[in-house]
C-alpha cells in the first residue's frame, strides 16, 4: 500500500471531503483505506460488536459515538474479533481503551482519545445510516483512506485493492 492522503488530494482536489485534526492514531497500521460500514451510537458499543463479529471484507468501520469521552466504544477484544474478520480500519468519534494491546494489531484504529471505562450493553444504536463529524458527511459505500496526514473520504474507489491509484 502505497497511497498518502496529500497524494489522493493532489490528485482529486475538492472531491475529497478532508477531515479536520483531532483523531488520534491507535492501531498498528496508520495507513488503511476500505468502503465505509457505519455504526452511530453513544456510549453503548453493542452495534459495533454486532459489526466486527461480521465479514468485514476490507470495509472500514466508521463509529458516529458522539464525541463521548466517558465510555470506550472499543476494546481489544472486538478490536480482535475486527481484525478476525477482515475490517481494514476502525474510525471511532469517541474514545477506546486497551491500547497497549490495540497498538500492536493489525488494522488500523483511530479515536478521539482512550479511557479505561468500558460501554454498557443495552442493544442501543442504528447501523448504516448516515455519519458526520470532524467536517466529514459520510454515507455507507463511501471510500475512507487514512493515513499520518488525515483522513480523506470519497464517493467511489481512487484505489485498486493493492493501494495503487486508479485514473480519474
Amino acid at each position: 500500500m502505497s497511497f498518502t492522503t496529500p497524494d489522493l488530494y493532489d490528485q482529486w482536489g475538492e472531491s475529497l471531503q478532508i477531515s479536520e485534526p483531532g483523531l488520534q492514531h491507535y492501531g498498528g497500521q496508520q495507513r488503511f483505506f476500505g468502503q465505509i460500514a457505519t455504526v452511530k451510537c453513544f456510549e453503548d458499543n453493542s452495534k459495533v460488536g454486532e459489526c466486527v463479529r461480521s465479514p468485514g471484507n476490507g470495509r472500514v468501520l466508521v463509529v458516529d459515538g458522539g464525541g463521548s469521552p466517558r465510555r470506550a466504544l472499543l476494546g481489544d477484544m472486538l478490536a480482535q474479533h475486527a481484525v478476525d474478520n477482515g475490517w481494514a480500519g476502525i474510525v471511532i468519534y469517541g474514545c477506546l481503551r486497551d491500547v497497549e494491546e490495540i497498538v500492536d494489531m493489525p488494522i488500523g484504529v483511530m479515536a478521539l482519545g482512550a479511557t479505561p471505562r468500558k460501554t454498557e450493553k443495552l442493544g442501543e444504536g442504528q447501523t448504516e445510516v448516515p455519519v458526520s463529524f470532524c467536517n466529514l458527511r459520510m454515507q455507507p459505500g463511501d471510500w475512507l483512506y487514512a493515513d499520518v496526514n488525515g483522513i480523506a473520504v470519497a464517493d467511489r474507489a481512487l484505489l485498486d485493492a493493492d493501494g495503487k491509484p486508479l485514473t480519474e
